[in-house]
């Protein structure tokens, strides 16, 4: 089973591999024993979406990791993939505005939100 950091890191690095964008993760562990991450991320259309979700699913898949679901490929809009201990949400801009997920989830508390920085490869806290 692959460890929580390398799971994150892994889910980042598929989604800036096909030019993800407003890559955030969340930190749920205090907010529910379901998941410990969340990771949200927009693409510019359909497709985008739809492929930022499939190359986090072959990435996980290629290093021995397991998908427990994926959900909305079939629209594009807005895609959930389940990796378990991370959820990883991809949408459109429009739609990921209008959830706006980020508020729900990491809005009270002393929850952190974390932005995703890729020069460095790691993440670092906001």
């Amino acid at each position: 089973m692959m460890k929580l950091p390398q799971l994150e890191k892994l889910v980042i690095e598929a989604l800036e591999d096909i030019k993800g964008r407003d890559i955030e993760v969340i930190n749920t562990s205090r907010l529910t024993p379901l998941f410990d991450r969340m990771v949200i991320a927009c693409g510019d259309s359909n497709r985008q979406v739809r492929s930022l979700a499939g190359n986090v699913q072959d990435r996980v898949r290629a290093a021995g990791g397991g998908v427990l679901s994926c959900e909305g490929e079939e629209v594009g809009e807005w895609v959930l993939v389940d990796l378990g201990d991370i959820v990883v949400h991809v949408m459109q801009p429009a739609i990921r505005s209008y959830y706006n997920l980020e508020e729900l989830w990491g809005g009270k508390g002393p929850l952190r939100v974390r932005r995703a920085v890729a020069e460095a490869g790691s993440i670092g806290d906001e």
